[in-house]
């Protein structure tokens, strides 16, 4: 296991030789960063081959960088998975398995990859979600950043219209009725706090669908700031590493209206397979608490017969629930548009890196499965796009994982890639796109219990890990009780159960086929990496 004291001095004393170097022999070309990080993005973007899907922008990213077709997260939730991003590290390492602990108060010593690239030279600077906020401080990780972490300034949002409410709705009556039930908890004596809170259990609709322009809601008007934070860093002569966090289609799925009409809700497509899996091992379903919680949702349930696992939708409101998703896209790619205009006109494009990437994926009706918060296909993996300056636009099948990211954009960047990274290097990938840097990619998710997961936040005593491992033409998990972490040696009597599915056969994940005597070899062969895996990992 990796000694984070250890790794922290290794970055101190890169960073003063870095300084030094610089000191003696002047300011160095390196490139800029910009840092995309988009929330509950999964690859059905033009770019991955969907036809329906319109985002003009990013696709047009993707023509100038590399596209990583087979890219999957480290686990398929916010917080942990953008740990392990920005630190270069899995989740077993970081200590972030959910949406409560703060990475400083588990894993103190930790380094990230903006605090890494200041040693190098670098202004660094963010705004919007990044981090998740709730496992940081609140400067979204002081260390991290050369200036205090942008807040969205009100002037960026449109007059008339003012801050959306609850930081998400602009439609005149949903602002009313949060605005009634706040004053009425306040008058009962709550905390402005709880009665926030209160407003949140009581008016969450999943989805708004109205006319306003791009900056009525904070993704807008974060990148309309994004946008003169870019021009400051323009005019510095000091390279910069510029992080900007867009938060949609993460629920509630607002866009303005023009997005929405894009779409016909008749033409949405449902998932293919919403049925549990032949042979299902229970702690792989959990209950889809996520969109639970939105306060539209209980009408549909309560007409709707559901099934034994995971969250039956009625075909209407899956249908309307895509439309909103795909049109949270469209809204999403409109933005990033922006930023990329923006690098054009400031003449920022041939020396800057930009790297796109979604959290993680999203489960739409699969597997009967709504959210992220599992290890199938659907939700682990996510979109990867890097252009850099003097890399040939391709796309390439390689297995990549999330906590590749630190130590390719330091190889791009020209600077040292620290030896303790868990990620490799994608440059190679990029430079020739039939070249694999891993065999596999593995993600993990926790479970508070067997059958479901026990509040959507709540994974810190979690008793139930899953750790998969995904090839190009299967997938291998192996699910895990008693607290185990592959940090901790492996015992057979803490298994639960495997799952094994074959993509080439079954691309819809319809059946487990571990204890299938045909894939004994297979099932085999992947439980010795998944352990070998797991000895890597270990404590010393």
């Amino acid at each position: 296991m990796i000694k984070f004291s250890l790794y922290k001095s290794i970055i101190v004393s890169l960073g003063f030789l870095c300084i030094t170097s610089e000191t003696l022999f002047g300011q160095t070309s390196k490139p800029n960063i910009l840092f995309i990080a988009v929330d509950d993005l999964k690859p059905i973007i033009g770019a991955y081959g969907n036809g329906m899907i319109k985002t003009p922008n990013i696709d047009r990213l993707a023509k100038r960088g590399t596209v990583f077709l087979n890219n999957y997260c480290q686990q398929a939730i916010c917080g942990p998975t953008r740990a392990s991003i920005m630190t270069g590290m899995r989740p077993d390492m970081t200590k972030i398995w959910d949406l409560k602990a703060k990475i400083r108060d588990v894993s103190p010593d930790i380094v990230t990859l903006p605090q890494y690239l200041i040693t190098q030279g670098y202004s660094t600077q963010g705004i919007g979600k990044v981090f998740d906020p709730r496992n940081v401080d609140e400067q979204n990780d002081k260390s991290s950043w050369s200036v205090p972490y942008h807040k969205t300034e009100k002037k960026y949002y449109v007059p008339e219209l003012g801050e959306p409410a609850a930081g998400r709705y602009q439609l005149k009556e949903t602002k009313a009725m949060i605005e009634k039930v706040i004053s009425e908890a306040l008058a009962k004596g709550m905390t402005k706090s709880e009665a926030n809170a209160e407003a949140n259990l009581k008016v969450r609709p999943t989805s708004e669908n109205i006319d306003v322009p791009n900056n009525a809601y904070n993704d807008g008007a974060n990148i309309l700031q994004s946008k003169d934070i870019l021009k400051k860093l323009s005019k510095k002569g000091q390279p910069f590493f510029f992080a900007v966090g867009i938060a949609k289609p993460h629920l509630p799925f607002v866009a303005p209206k023009k997005y929405w009409d894009l779409y016909k809700t008749s033409e949405m497509p449902l998932a293919a397979y919403q049925e549990q899996s032949t042979n299902p091992i229970a702690p792989a379903y959990h209950n889809a608490g996520e969109i639970r919680a939105y306060t539209d949702m209980p009408a549909d349930l309560a007409k709707t017969k559901q099934k034994d696992f995971g969250y039956t939708i009625s075909t209407a409101k899956q249908q309307e629930l895509i439309h909103a998703y795909y049109a949270a896209i469209s809204y999403t790619d409109a933005l990033v548009g922006d930023l990329l205009n923006t690098l054009d006109s400031l003449g920022l494009s041939k020396n800057t890196i930009v790297v796109l990437w979604g959290d993680h994926g999203w489960h739409l009706g699969d597997h009967n499965l709504w959210c992220k918060h599992s290890n199938f296909e659907e939700a682990t993996r996510a979109p990867l796009i890097i252009s850099a300056p003097g890399m040939v636009p391709n796309s390439t099948k390689s297995y990549t994982e999330h906590v590749d990211v630190f130590p390719t954009l330091c190889d791009l960047a020209g600077v040292p890639i620290p030896s303790t990274l868990q990620g490799k290097s994608l440059k190679p990938v990029m430079q020739n796109p039939t070249v694999a840097v891993k065999k596999y990619a593995t993600s993990q998710y926790p479970r508070s219990g067997v059958d479901e997961e026990s509040g959507r936040t709540g994974f810190v005593e979690a008793n139930v890990m899953g750790y998969s491992i995904r090839d190009e033409q299967y997938r291998f998990t192996i699910w895990m009780k008693n607290g185990f972490r592959s940090t901790k040696k492996y015992a057979q009597k803490d298994e639960i159960g495997i799952e094994l599915y074959d993509y080439k056969a079954d691309p819809l994940e319809t059946k487990n086929v571990a204890s299938e005597k045909k894939y004994s070899s297979v099932a085999a062969k992947m439980k010795t990496d998944m352990l070998s895996y797991f000895k890597t990992q270990e404590s010393k």
